[in-house]
């Protein structure tokens, strides 16, 4: 029998988090995105439901994944343990959809009792919202997606020159 590839447990970056149980190499298959398939619309309401419940206590926030441009996946339920992975700047996994299911894949080779961590590549919009308390090297700070990070950046500047003239 297989030694089981992960194990959820307390994260130093968010709540609980999905740690490798074993070496798991690049390439290879790590859990599933499990839950609901929705509509967009149902998608929509749960989503803001979610996060309106998650500012009142503190716990995670939306755990709603896109699944395509019709569908996407509500994985609030206690069966689905990749609701814990969490978000960090520099990851060692990414999701994707094959054959209508999430996986998630290592993208390199990850030790025994790493964390597990893929991108959540929020909008750039909204990124005030979101965060980020990854602690990696070259962290900007907010989840946003890899593509939207040098953006960010100047955002950010322009927004600490203009906190920076105000109090002159």
């Amino acid at each position: 029998m297989e030694q089981k590839k992960y194990a959820v447990k307390k994260s130093a970056i968010h709540g609980n988090g999905v740690f490798a149980a074993r070496p798991i190499k690049k390439g290879e298959f790590i859990l599933e995105y499990l839950g609901e398939k929705i509509s967009k619309e149902e998608s929509n309401k749960r989503g803001l439901e979610q996060e309106e419940a998650a500012q009142k206590n503190g716990g995670g926030a939306v755990y709603i994944f896109e699944l395509d441009d019709e569908f996407d996946i509500d994985g609030n339920f206690e069966y689905n343990d990749a609701r814990f992975i969490n978000h960090a700047c520099q990851t060692n996994c990414e999701a994707e959809n094959i054959g209508g299911k999430i996986v998630f894949t290592a993208t390199r080779d990850i030790a025994e009792g790493e964390e597990i961590l893929y991108n959540y590549g929020y909008a750039l919009e909204h990124f005030m919202r979101h965060p980020c308390k990854c602690g990696k090297p070259g962290c900007v700070g907010y989840i946003v997606a890899v593509e939207d990070r040098i953006k960010l950046k100047k955002i950010l500047a322009r927004m600490r020159k203009k906190k920076f003239a105000s109090h002159k």
